[in-house]
């Protein structure tokens, strides 16, 4: 439910400030920060959003990308070399405490891009200096260099090609900051308000953030796409998923994502709402820490997998809107091997397996369930529960366990769990955001987004030469082949993709869902 102070916030804005145009999105959860370069999470990558821009950005509703903050760029024809042409005349927003003096240039992106990968870069260890997607992605490697040409020309050199560089950098993580802002916050002793008190050149500018219960931003007059159409942005801040269907029907939000299943086909027919629904470019799953035994055998993931009834899940939990998951990525993405056929239900197969590995029963384990409802996952706590009894079938006596939403994602990367939920909604389009960024041996690591921490040589020879191909036909053939060693050695039960569905309030214009799973604001309007 809404905090009292987010009701008083909320019933503030029903003044003056409405009479403006003030879009309420009904935001599902807390985020951990406002710099998307430290988090890995939707609900952290959307509260910042509306601040920041890219060089590269994603059309909205497609995985199309266009000109961002570079309006153009070119590539060498070995693939190593990429030059990007910036904008001139791109302002940042200012604050309080902040006016800046100067334009964006390339200075701002090379302190961007350095924080994460230079050590001796003064801001690397702030805010914990925990640049998951950088390395999960491999870019500590990858980059050979990024020079400053001139003030509006930045020159990135790779290792290797790369096939999805430009792609990749459309994504969050590669948020540009403010150069001048975090120096003046350097000096001033207070560093970690970069991160906390965000200052960019988005749509939007950031007015207040009440922990728990509501952000505000303002539309920015000056931004170099023109100003938005939205005067005010508001997210409040309300976890349940009942609530934010209610405050909707009360014209409290414009916007309730992520709803209650069995909650749609009442969406669809009340008047004023309209459900907007497309398949998910997602994936959710329960990953098995291959680093404790006895999940390091896999015929125990094999046996596991074959003793959770999927078809019971997707029925209790997801009902219309999963579709049961064989692969680690969705089959809406290209290079998905539709060749490979799922472990079936079978406890008894599941027995003899165990019998095979010799494992000591009965075993207490734990499942861990994330604490907040995700597009790949409605109710984690719903599917552990009925995990739990499948594997209490099988000798295995799993506790469920959970944590506050960040607590449990850091928790879970640096390999606490035995097993433990999650999922995934692709960044890109491309499957190398799914099979490496995940499944790779990079981001095997502690702290790493591979929280199977599962690391294949085979496997990963085969992710890592797709992304230095450049023709689709020859990386979906390694992809194809990647996808055979994870059925095989089943570091994650895979659980379910999921239908994406929205409800949205009908005075709203040129919203569009994203098959990213990212929620833009920036182009909408209001009746």
């Amino acid at each position: 439910m809404a905090t009292a102070a987010a009701t008083t916030l909320l019933a503030g804005l029903a003044g003056p400030a409405l009479a403006a145009k003030t879009l309420v999105y009904c935001s599902e959860g807390s985020p951990e920060n406002f710099n998307p370069q430290l988090n890995t999470t939707g609900t952290s990558f959307d509260a910042a959003r509306p601040v920041y821009d890219r060089l590269v950005d994603f059309i909205p509703g497609t995985t199309q990308t266009r000109p961002g903050l570079a309006e153009s760029w070119t590539v060498s024809e070995d693939g190593l070399t990429y030059e990007f042409k910036l904008r001139r005349g791109v302002k940042f927003h200012s604050s309080k405490t902040f006016t800046p003096t100067r334009d964006f240039n390339a200075d701002d992106v090379l302190f961007s891009f350095n924080r994460m990968w230079k050590n001796d870069n003064p801001y690397h260890g702030v805010s914990g200096g925990a640049y998951d997607y950088f390395g999960d992605m491999g870019m500590n490697e990858m980059l050979k260099s990024i020079d400053k040409v001139d003030d509006y020309t930045v020159r990135f050199v790779l290792t290797a090609p790369n096939a999805p560089f430009i792609a990749n950098l459309a994504m969050d993580f590669a948020t540009i900051l403010s150069a001048e802002y975090a120096d003046a916050l350097l000096k001033a002793g207070t560093p970690e308000k970069l991160d906390q008190e965000p200052i960019g050149t988005g749509a939007f500018t950031f007015v207040q953030y009440q922990k728990d219960a509501i952000i505000r931003f303002k539309a920015f007059d000056a931004y170099w796409a023109g100003k938005p159409k939205l005067d005010n942005l508001v997210f409040a801040i309300t976890t349940d998923a009942s609530t934010r269907w209610a405050k909707l029907k009360a014209g409290e939000c414009q916007i309730a994502p992520y709803p209650n299943p069995q909650d749609l086909e009442v969406m669809k027919a009340t008047p004023g709402v309209v459900l907007m629904q497309q398949p998910g470019l997602n994936v959710g799953y329960l990953a098995f820490n291959t680093q404790k035994p006895p999940f390091d055998n896999k015929l125990v993931r094999q046996a596991l997998s074959m003793a959770i009834d999927k078809a019971a899940i997707i029925k209790a939990v997801y009902g219309a809107a999963g579709q049961p998951a064989v692969n680690p990525i969705p089959p809406t993405i290209w290079s998905y091997n539709k060749d490979i056929t799922d472990y079936p239900y079978d406890p008894e197969k599941a027995k003899a397996l165990l019998a095979q590995a010799q494992v000591q029963l009965p075993l207490e384990t734990d499942i861990w369930a994330m604490p907040v409802q995700r597009p790949y996952n409605p109710d984690a706590k719903k599917v552990a529960e009925l995990m739990q009894a499948d594997l209490a079938a099988v000798g295995f006596k799993a506790k469920i366990v959970t944590y506050e939403w960040g607590e449990y994602r850091k928790r879970c990367q640096n390999g606490e769990h035995q097993m433990c939920q999650l999922g995934w909604t692709g960044d890109n389009g491309d499957p190398d955001n799914f099979l490496y960024t995940l499944l790779g041996c990079d981001a095997a690591r502690p702290g790493g987004g591979n929280l199977a921490k599962w690391c294949n040589k085979d496997f990963d020879d085969l992710v890592r030469k797709a992304q230095q191909v450049p023709d689709i036909a020859e990386r979906t053939k390694l992809y194809e082949q990647a996808q055979v060693i994870f059925h095989e050695e089943a570091p994650w039960f895979v659980i379910a993709h999921s239908l994406v569905s929205e409800p949205v309030s009908d005075k709203v214009v040129n919203y569009k869902l994203s098959p990213l799973g990212s929620h833009e604001f920036k182009e909408v309007d209001l009746k």
